[in-house]
C-alpha cells in the first residue's frame, strides 16, 4: 500500500523544503515532490532521515554485555527509537570471549529475522590500552588470538566495526580485518602519532570518540588526537554531550576535518529511554547517574545518558552548527561511514523509509523504520 506523507517542513538530506509530498511502497520512498496518489498523511513538524548510530552500549535499562540476546536487542532498539534512532550498530564493551560470541550470534540471528534497526555490530575492545581503558574492565583487556581474530571476520554479522589501540595489534592483523569487510577504529589507545599513522596506513578508518580515552595532542607529540585531526580521510566519532568533550574542542575538531568526516554517536548506556533511572551496574562496579552524567564510583566518565536527537540539539545550540549540517552529522555521513549512503541517510526515491519527525525545539515526535511508524501518535 502506498502512503504519501506531507511534512510541513522536509529535510531531504541536502536541504529543507515545505509541505512537499513524499511516498513509500513495502519500506522505501518510491516518488517524492508529487502526489502520487494513496493514503495521505499529513504531518506537523520538520521530517528528517532516521538517525543512525555507530555506538550503542545500552537503552531501555539494559546493557548489551549483559544481555547479548535477541531480546536485548531489541529492547535496545526500541528505547533509541523514541529519539529518532532508526539503525545503529549494538555494542559491546570489553568482555569475554564467550560473551562476544553470544552478541555475535544474537546479532548475526537479528539480521536473519530483520529485525529492524539493527546494521550490525561494534565491538569496542577488548585489545585496547590499559592506560586509556576508562571504564573498560581492566581483566578483560588482552591480545587478540585466533579465536577472536576469526570472530571479528565473521561475514554474517552485518556491518563489523571493531574499536583497538594500534600499539597492541600489528599491522598486519589490522590489514585482516579490513580484507575481511571489517571497518576498524582507533581509540582507547595511548599510540604515539607514527603509531596512528601505520595503523591508518594498514586500513583503520576512524576513530572512536575522539578526544576521550586517547593520547592528546601536544606541541612536540601530535598524538592520537592530532593524527585524528590531520587525516583527510577517517572519519571521527563525536559525543556532544558538553561532558566528554568541551565546545571549543569539538568545534576546533569541525573546523579541522574535511566536511562529513564528523559523525554524532551516543555511546549510549541502560538509563537511555528510563527517565527515572539513577544509576546500574558495570562489571559488578556501580555507575552513577547525575542529570546527563554518567561516573564510575571512581570518578571516570562512563558512557552517556544522550540520545541522538539530543545529540543533534547540542550540535547546535552548543557547537553553533546549522541545524541541516548537525542533522548531516547524524544520518548522512555515519551512512557514508558504513558504505550505506545508497540506501539510508537522505530522503530521496529508491532508499529505505527511516524517518523521523522532529518538533521546533528538535525532539522526536515520530519515528518510522523501513516505512512502519514504531515511534509517536
Amino acid at each position: 500500500m502506498k502512503t504519501t506523507y506531507i511534512a510541513e517542513r522536509l529535510f531531504d538530506g541536502e536541504q529543507f523544503h515545505h509541505n512537499v509530498p513524499l511516498s513509500v511502497v513495502d519500506g522505501h520512498i518510491v516518488a517524492w515532490n508529487t502526489l502520487a496518489g494513496g493514503r495521505e498523511v499529513r504531518l506537523n513538524g520538520t521530517l528528517v532521515p532516521g538517525f543512525i548510530d555507530v555506538q550503542v552500549n545500552g537503552g531501555g535499562g539494559v546493557l548489551f554485555n549483559d544481555s547479548p540476546t535477541l531480546a536485548g536487542i531489541a529492547a535496545i532498539v526500541a528505547a533509541h527509537a523514541r529519539f529518532g534512532t532508526t539503525a545503529m550498530l549494538p555494542t559491546l564493551i570489553t568482555d569475554r570471549l564467550e560473551v562476544m560470541e553470544r552478541a555475535a550470534d544474537a546479532v548475526a540471528e537479528a539480521l536473519v529475522k530483520g529485525m529492524p534497526g539493527v546494521l550490525g555490530i561494534h565491538f569496542e575492545g577488548p585489545h585496547l590500552s590499559v592506560p586509556k581503558k576508562g571504564v573498560h574492565p581492566q581483566q578483560h583487556i588482552r591480545r587478540i588470538g585466533e579465536r577472536e581474530l576469526a570472530l571479528l571476520c565473521r561475514e554474517d554479522l552485518g556491518q563489523r566495526l571493531v574499536t583497538l589501540a594500534p600499539e597492541n595489534v600489528a599491522p598486519e592483523v589490522i590489514r585482516a580485518l579490513v580484507d575481511s569487510g571489517a571497518r576498524v577504529c582507533l581509540g582507547h589507545s595511548n599510540a604515539d602519532y607514527d603509531t596512528v599513522q601505520v595503523a591508518l596506513a594498514a586500513g583503520a578508518s576512524g576513530f572512536t570518540h575522539l578526544f576521550n580515552a586517547m593520547s592528546p595532542l601536544t606541541s612536540r607529540e601530535p598524538g592520537m588526537v592530532g593524527a585524528a585531526l590531520e587525516s583527510r580521510e577517517a572519519w571521527c566519532g563525536l559525543i556532544v554531550d558538553g561532558h566528554h568533550v568541551h565546545p571549543a574542542a569539538a568545534r576546533i575538531a569541525i573546523a579541522a576535518k574535511p566536511k562529513g568526516k564528523i559523525m554524532l554517536v551516543t555511546d549510549a548506556m541502560p538509563p537511555v529511554g528510563q527517565e527515572q533511572a539513577s544509576s546500574f551496574e558495570l562489571f559488578g562496579s556501580r555507575v552513577l547517574r547525575q542529570g546527563d552524567r554518567l561516573n564510575a564510583m571512581t570518578g571516570e566518565l562512563a558512557g552517556c545518558v544522550l540520545d541522538m536527537a539530543g545529540a543533534v540539539q547540542n550540535t547546535v545550540a552548543m557547537l553553533g552548527v546549522a541545524q541541516a549540517e548537525a542533522i548531516r552529522m547524524a544520518t548522512r555521513y555515519p551512512a557514508e561511514f558504513l558504505g550505506l549512503a545508497d540506501s539510508i541517510g537522505t530522503l530521496k526515491p529508491g532508499m529505505r523509509a527511516d524517518m523521523v519527525l522532529l518538533d521546533d525545539a528538535g525532539k522526536c515526535l515520530g519515528t518510522w523504520m523501513a516505512g512502519e511508524q514504531v515511534f509517536g501518535l
